[in-house]
C-alpha cells in the first residue's frame, strides 16, 4: 500500500476529521489549531508577488516544484485564515499538478465552509484556491508541452 494520497483522498480524510466535531465552535477551534501548526514562512517571501489579492487579511503564498509535485507554503496574519491555509495545504500540498487540476474543491460545501465563513473570509479562501489552481494549471501545461 502506498502512502501517497490524491487530492481527492485528502479531501475525504479531511471531511472525516471534521465529522468528529459536533458544532461549529469546535470546528473553528480545530481550524485555528491547524493554522498554528503551519511551518515557518520566511519574511523574505512576504513580497507583493506572493501576496494573495482579495483577502481581507494579509496572506502570502510561495510555491515551487519538487520532483514533479507542487509544494506550497503560505501564512496569514489572522488565526482563522492561517487555519484555512492549513486546510488547503492538507488537500493540495505536495501533489502532482494534474491531480490538483482534476480535483474539484467540494470540501467547501461538504464541510459547510461556504455557509459558515463570513463573505470576506470566503472571498479570501476562494482567492487562495484560485492561486493554487492557477499554479497547478501552469505547471500541468508546462509538463504536457515538454512531452
Amino acid at each position: 500500500m502506498t502512502s501517497i494520497t490524491t487530492a481527492e483522498q485528502a479531501q475525504q480524510e479531511l471531511l472525516e476529521d471534521f465529522e468528529l466535531f459536533d458544532n461549529w465552535m469546535d470546528r473553528y477551534q480545530y481550524i485555528i489549531d491547524m493554522g498554528k501548526a503551519l511551518p515557518a514562512f520566511p519574511d523574505e517571501w512576504k513580497t507583493d508577488d506572493r501576496k494573495i489579492q482579495g483577502c481581507q487579511s494579509n496572506v502570502w503564498m510561495h510555491h515551487e516544484e519538487q520532483g514533479g509535485r507542487l509544494h506550497f507554503d503560505a501564512i496569514s496574519d489572522a488565526a482563522i485564515v492561517s487555519g484555512l491555509i492549513a486546510v488547503l495545504m492538507c488537500i493540495y500540498n505536495d501533489r502532482d499538478p494534474a491531480d490538483i487540476v482534476a480535483t474539484s474543491p467540494h470540501f467547501l460545501k461538504d464541510l459547510g465552509l461556504d455557509k459558515h465563513l463570513s463573505p470576506t473570509r470566503s472571498n479570501g479562501l476562494n482567492a487562495m484556491l484560485e492561486r493554487i489552481y492557477l499554479v497547478a494549471r501552469q505547471a500541468h501545461q508546462q509538463h504536457a508541452g515538454a512531452q
